[in-house]
């Protein structure tokens, strides 16, 4: 870039005149700025809208999902058990007694300083007969009790052991079965596979020292006890999951009594999900009304103007609204949404009345549930559409303003260069010209002093 050289031959302020002249040149360079600044608001208000769709759509997908509002709750007339459903789970009640809870085999053996061996003189083996009558032979490496507990743990074979301290430097093994209930009963044996096979193994539980702490045992839950009709029910853990569909029964103790257990609608979770619904719908309608709204203000002049939002005619916009509006208020198999408690208002928007659900609830919760699903079904669609990474309607919108900022960024960029250069030539023209100014007036100056002397000249002479 040249220097500029402000009037030292014609006094004119050169820089400014250079200014005012490069401001018309960058005019079209200000033109996209512009553009590009409304391009990216609109990218901003945009993305706002996706995010509020995106929201949408995760509650409504998660409405719609199958079962999904099948909720209900589980509650029993005794501490001594407890119950939770799922959303298989139908409304009603049953009586329960809980007569056995369910027990872990344990088992200890003898006290003993260390393991025996056989009659080789090597460390004898033992081997675990499991509930099915698997046989697990057991190589301890050593006579160390450690080294048998370390073999037993190894070999899975269904007991877990541990090294119990028995008094006098002599311990005994205490052996858990690794499963809960009668599936988890063991039997172990001093000796080889073959020996139990052949009966020559040792019972080491028949040792007069050895005890069975606690026996394998299910818990057992009697329904209709008392009638013809009395049935038992076995469950390895005290959690119980087949007295009723979808339903979790837990004993904590055995009961005096029968016990009821009852399952219902779970309205207020129900009505939750369908509040939160509306909510977010309203969130992002309310979001496309705003930025759609047409603003009047007074002029300086006293006029008054008008100003759109800047969703104001845009029509992929105005079509995802009209789209989400039809989905929450078509009706769905004839009734109007309004039975379930989303009301329509004046403004566009909707209100969720949840005494009118709470009625439809008591009437038909099946049918009331399917009809909020398929409500919410329909605005998971209409979310999916527009805020689908690779064709949603917004988003789609998005990508075609980041292409046009991009570009715009690409043309003020070459604008820049061209402005730049542009200044540079007016200046080095400028320049040259109080060059050629400061000449001529030097020139001027040298006349106007020859003429001088030639005019006392000639007055001399004279």
């Amino acid at each position: 870039m040249g220097t500029a050289i402000d009037g030292l031959s014609s006094g004119l302020d050169t820089t400014s005149m250079i200014n005012a002249l490069m401001s018309v040149e960058a005019l079209p360079q200000t033109q996209l700025k512009t553009k590009m600044a409304s391009d990216q608001s609109m990218i901003s208000s945009l993305q706002g809208l996706n995010t509020r769709l995106t929201l949408l759509n995760s509650t409504a997908s998660g409405d719609a999902a199958a079962n999904a509002l099948n909720l209900f709750t589980a509650s029993t007339s005794a501490p001594s058990l407890t119950a939770s459903a799922s959303t298989s789970a139908v409304a009603g009640t049953l009586d329960v007694t809980v007569t056995r809870l369910a027990q872990t085999q344990v088992d200890v053996t003898a006290a003993m300083a260390s393991w025996p061996v056989d009659a080789g003189g090597a460390p004898a083996k033992l081997t675990i007969v499991d509930a099915t009558g698997k046989q697990t032979e057991i190589n301890p490496a050593s006579t160390s009790l450690d080294d048998v507990v370390t073999a037993i743990n190894s070999a899975a074979g269904g007991a877990a052991a541990v090294k119990v301290p028995a008094g006098n430097g002599t311990y005994r093994l205490q052996l858990t079965a690794t499963a809960s209930g009668a599936a988890g009963a063991f039997q172990i044996y001093q000796g080889s596979a073959a020996d139990v096979t052949a009966g020559t193994a040792v019972d080491m539980m028949a040792d007069p020292a050895a005890a069975v702490v606690r026996t394998a045992q299910d818990a057992e839950a009697v329904l209709y006890a008392g009638t013809a009709a009395e049935q038992k029910i076995n469950s390895a853990t005290n959690t119980f999951t087949n007295l009723l569909p979808g339903v979790s029964v837990t004993a904590t103790a055995i009961s005096a009594a029968p016990v009821t257990v009852t399952v219902a609608s779970d309205t207020a979770s129900i009505t939750q999900k369908a509040g939160d619904l509306v909510k977010a719908v309203n969130d992002a309608l309310g979001y496309i009304s705003d930025n759609s709204a047409v603003t009047t203000t007074t002029t300086s002049a006293g006029a008054s103007a008008a100003k759109g939002g800047i969703f104001t005619g845009n029509s992929s916009v105005r079509a995802v609204g009209d789209a989400l509006f039809n989905a929450m208020a078509a009706p769905v198999n004839g009734k109007s949404p309004s039975e379930y408690g989303i009301v329509i208002t004046r403004d566009g928007n909707f209100t969720f009345d949840k005494d009118k659900l709470a009625t439809a609830l008591a009437s038909d919760p099946a049918g009331t549930s399917a009809a909020l699903q398929t409500i919410a079904s329909r605005v998971a669609a209409t979310t999916q559409s527009a805020t689908d990474p690779a064709q949603g309607s917004v988003t789609s919108l998005i990508k075609g303003q980041q292409s046009e900022v991009t570009d715009l960024t690409s043309q003020i960029s070459d604008w820049d260069t061209r402005l730049s250069d542009r200044r540079a030539a007016l200046q080095s023209q400028f320049t040259n010209m109080e060059v050629l100014l400061g000449g001529l007036k030097a020139q001027s100056s040298w006349l106007t002093g020859q003429l001088a002397g030639l005019s006392t000249s000639s007055s001399s002479g004279n």
